[in-house]
């Protein structure tokens, strides 16, 4: 799927536009917990269920974890912000769905297919694999056609969006201007005056090492820590307690064949002449038999369809390659031409067949045969999904019990860890921010672990699930309150920052004398510039952005000119002004080019929240609030 993303540049950026735009309109605030409610939402009288919002989660979690591999975080989705992103956007899904089926947008069946097909995370050898298709949306608990509905839904809202992001217009002379300013480029040199040789310079005083720690008090504040043990309940950590035997291995394998393998493709091409819905009888004559025209073509000259194809047919998507489809299994193409096609021998040329697009000539190119896997391939694979299978039977009634003993025996984790042949895991210092175990740095527990009955009476948390199908419960074993570092413990930090502040203040204060010197037209001769170099805002070559800023804002009226600035490093740098070069960058250059579409992109931007904010307004949207998910 990434390449699909990375072709749909546009539509990815509208996407992650989206997700910010509840921030920008109606804060966090307006976003609740839908606790245990049927829906979380409701938008046009169309409800958002629970089972759908979790399951955008879930999805969100296996795209993050199919992305990041082993820097993947659990609790990457478990805040706030993250789930008002994933609910704004199954909000923002219905309300151009409806807006898109409002002003009449569709999508052809093969233009779904052709999306589908081109999708790389679908692909095995370089080529579409519908059981690795079938398989990767089982693993997100999705149905083909679940999928292909939620696709065309999306390809749908593609053609509302880039409609309203594409037909932004700028002002050639406003990206003309701006091209020439990006193009701009000054000749300097540089002298950089770094705080460090000062250091050995400068003491503070016991009244100033005073002073700062008496006002910075709560930056040597060490917070309140714990260490804590911990019981994790994980169905797949559960499901390698499982034992299959070779007998049920082997009656998965012969009941399940057609999910150990690929099953029959066929490849194929087609010319469409389109049928409008409302057409006549006279008006489908009269298609047919330009359809029948094209097949004697076709027959009498085979190698001509791609020709004739690029030339009459009326689907968009195969008619640049030629009327070619690819490879595709059943249940991907509409019935009549699927049936067509699955009864053809391969070079076979059919026609005109008729479905609900209009009239197929369709050439079989090529035939895949089934293949399917032998058990030895797949023991693994099915011994796992067997063992998992096993414990999800049973999982719901398993992490109950887990809640229900933790809380009833609430001195001890042993009897829980008994109970499901757990390990009892412990933990280093921890504290209420703490980020380094994915398992503990989950903020619900967090809350739970620093509460003060499981502090005070070490008694067990509640039961957490801090990821998908995993629940931790954890008891406070050590405790340290939150403490006031004394001066002592921390007087070489504070000597250490206040000599770089010293050493900072007197390389500034040397720099502004230096300055002041040049601009007079002193001393120029006893600096020793480093070499000289030509930059602008399109070609930084390395140099900081609050240094071309103040080229920019220079005056250059007379040169050579000298500018100083403070760099976010710590240092002072001197420029002196040598020479600008300003160029008019033209319609046809490529930096206009650049910019134009840059400033499109960020005119279509602003298109795009004055359309959502509209649709907001046009539409009747409902968040359940806080007191009904309590």
């Amino acid at each position: 799927m990434f390449d699909f993303v990375n072709q749909k540049k546009t539509v990815v950026k509208v996407v992650l536009l989206i997700a910010v735009l509840p921030f920008m309109f109606w804060g966090v605030e307006s976003y609740r917990s839908a606790g245990d409610a049927n829906y979380v939402a409701v938008v046009d009288g169309e409800e958002i269920s629970r089972q759908e919002y979790d399951q955008a989660i879930r999805s969100q979690q296996e795209n993050l974890r199919n992305m990041l591999g082993d820097k993947f975080d659990a609790s990457l989705l478990d805040n706030p912000q993250m789930r008002l992103a994933v609910l704004e956007n199954l909000i923002q899904e219905k309300l151009l769905r409806r807006e898109a089926g409002k002003i009449g947008l569709t999508v052809l069946d093969s233009r779904l297919t052709a999306e589908i097909q081109n999708i790389s995370f679908f692909h095995e050898d370089e080529k579409f694999s519908y059981q690795r298709y079938r398989d990767l949306l089982q693993r997100q608990g999705m149905s083909p056609a679940m999928f292909e509905a939620k696709m065309a839904g999306e390809l749908m809202r593609q053609q509302l969006l880039e409609g309203i992001t594409g037909s932004v217009v700028v002002p050639k002379s406003i990206a003309e201007k701006v091209a020439a300013l990006s193009e701009t480029k000054y000749e300097i040199n540089r002298l950089t005056i770094n705080p460090e040789q000062y250091l050995s310079q400068v003491e503070p005083d016991e009244a100033a090492i005073q002073t700062y720690y008496d006002s910075h008090r709560q930056d040597f504040t060490l917070p309140e820590r714990v260490k804590v043990e911990y019981v994790v309940l994980s169905l797949d950590e559960l499901a390698k307690q499982e034992q299959v035997s070779d007998e049920e291995i082997r009656k998965y394998y012969d009941e399940h064949q057609d999910e150990f393998g690929q099953a029959e493709e066929r490849r194929a091409s087609h010319i469409l002449l389109s049928v409008p819905a409302d057409a006549t009888e006279e008006q489908k004559t009269s298609i047919r038999a330009k359809a029948e025209q094209i097949l004697e073509q076709v027959k009498q000259d085979p190698d001509k369809l791609p020709e004739l194809a690029a030339e009459f047919s009326e689907d968009p998507g195969s008619a640049k390659v030629g009327g070619d489809l690819g490879f595709f299994a059943r249940g991907l193409m509409v019935k009549p031409f699927e049936d067509e096609v699955f009864q053809m021998q391969p070079g076979e040329i059919h026609g005109p067949v008729e479905t609900p697009f209009g009239f197929h000539i369709i050439k079989l190119t090529e035939v895949k045969s089934a293949d399917v896997a032998s058990l030895d391939d797949v023991r693994e694979q099915i011994g796992q999904l067997l063992q998992r299978q096993k414990v999800a039977d049973r999982f719901g009634e398993m992490s109950e019990d887990f809640s229900n003993i933790v809380y009833e025996q609430n001195d001890s984790l042993q009897p829980v860890a008994q109970m499901f042949n757990l390990p009892v895991q412990q933990s280093d210092w921890i504290d209420r921010n703490s980020k380094e175990s994915s398992i503990l740095a989950n903020e619900h527990l967090l809350q739970a672990i620093f509460s003060e009955n499981t502090i005070k009476d070490h008694f067990n948390t509640e039961s957490v699930e801090v990821a998908s199908d995993t629940f931790v419960s954890a008891r406070v074993v050590e405790h340290r309150p939150a403490s006031a570092q004394s001066l002592g413990l921390v007087r070489d930090k504070i000597v250490e920052l206040l000599k770089r502040q010293l050493a900072l203040e007197m390389a500034e204060k040397e720099g502004k004398q230096k300055l002041a010197s040049l601009q007079s037209g002193e001393m120029e001769e006893a600096l020793e510039w480093g070499e000289s170099q030509e930059i602008s805002f399109a070609r930084k070559n390395g140099n900081s952005e609050e240094i071309l800023h103040a080229l920019f804002q220079a005056d250059v009226t007379k040169l050579p000119a000298y500018i100083g600035i403070a760099t976010n490093k710590g240092e002072y740098d001197l420029i002196r002004i040598n020479q600008v070069k300003r160029t008019e960058a033209g319609g046809e250059s490529p930096q206009f080019n650049l910019v134009l579409d840059q400033l499109r992109q960020a005119h279509g931007q602003e298109e795009l929240i004055a359309y959502i904010s509209g649709l907001r307004q046009r539409y009747d949207v409902k968040i359940r609030p806080i007191e009904e998910n309590d």
